[in-house]
């Protein structure tokens, strides 16, 4: 196997992507969202089916998509039936990577705000059904993830040395016309509850954490140092104790791997930080093929970096992927 990273270079690393950003739609999950009349932020629900996924992985040189529901999630406003929704998926999505490990993996839905059952669901998830970690939506009915409610749901999940990947959902406020929330709100709500989560010191608590942050953070990455302010006004933090915080966060690469984002966010990631995401199949292919391009063709990266953006980061987050 080629190692150069020159863009000109055999791109054979790329073949062996582990994709941290994989979509999936259970069928009566699908069905529940048009019952209820949701969507993702008023973007349409794409089709799903697993030949189609291990398809795309094929034309797309991904070897293995670490499967989540995306927004809205799990919780509809009753705490009984988002727990019975959040179990039904995890062993859908469990099932899915028992009989394909090598293709797929598992971040388990969790039910937030209700914190009682998300712990509950966690514990399951990891301990029963072997996921490979959690997702959380970055709002949970208006709550961000620093709130203190959330406490016992980050102790557990810092216990166990959790991979946590957080997708943005809608905020409590107006869609603008024309404007779904996935356009311009999803960047802006990871960006707002990852800062919430180090002001209100989630981060610096719980070191044992590993957090994912969707589409390179959001705005994160370019607007980190201006976020220390924040130590202002929460005693106890130093501008110095919110940037470290700040790159604790790994990021991953969705939609987000364009000349304009990607020299902001390697700058500021720390060392093996960085992570490949596809969006699949929300993010339709002719369009996100542009940036996957950007990711083969991006003309600075240091010896090694691209094959870890690829694969070599996400081995070490999750070794059962891990190959000689």
């Amino acid at each position: 196997m080629a190692t150069s990273d020159h863009p000109t270079a055999d791109r054979t690393p790329a073949a062996d992507r582990i994709d941290v950003h994989q979509h999936l739609f259970p069928p009566s999950y699908r069905e529940l969202l048009g019952r209820l009349g949701k969507d993702n932020g008023g973007w349409p629900l794409p089709g799903w089916s697993r030949q189609e996924a291990v398809a795309m992985m094929d034309r797309r040189s991904i070897a293995t998509g670490i499967l989540s529901l995306s927004a809205p999630g799990v919780h509809f406003g009753d705490d009984a039936k988002a727990r019975d929704l959040a179990r039904s998926t995890n062993e859908y999505t469990a099932e899915l990577a028992k009989d394909r490990p090598d293709r797929f993996g598992q971040f388990a839905s969790i039910p937030l705000p209700d914190v009682a059952g998300s712990v509950a669901e966690a514990v399951y998830a990891l301990d029963e059904l072997h996921a490979d970690g959690v997702v959380l939506l970055s709002n949970a009915d208006g709550r961000y993830l620093g709130d203190k409610e959330f406490e016992p749901l980050w102790a557990e999940l810092d216990a166990r040395s959790a991979v946590v990947f957080i997708h943005p959902t809608a905020p409590q406020m107006p869609v603008l016309d024309r404007l779904p929330s996935p356009v311009l709100d999803f960047p802006f709500d990871t960006t707002r509850t990852a800062l919430h989560m180090v002001a209100n010191g989630v981060m610096s608590r719980y070191p044992r954490l590993k957090v994912i942050l969707s589409h390179a953070g959001g705005f994160l990455p370019y607007a980190a140092t201006r976020f220390t302010s924040a130590a202002q006004f929460t005693p106890g933090t130093t501008p110095e104790g919110i940037l470290a915080d700040l790159r604790r966060f790994y990021f991953d690469t969705a939609l987000s791997a364009t000349p304009y984002s990607l020299p902001s966010l390697l700058a500021f990631a720390a060392p093996g930080h960085v992570l490949y995401g596809s969006d699949f199949p929300f993010a339709t292919e002719p369009w996100v093929l542009q940036f996957d391009a950007g990711l083969d063709d991006y003309p600075d990266w240091k010896p090694g970096q691209r094959h870890a953006v690829n694969r070599g980061n996400a081995e070490a987050l999750f070794p059962r992927l891990a190959r000689p």
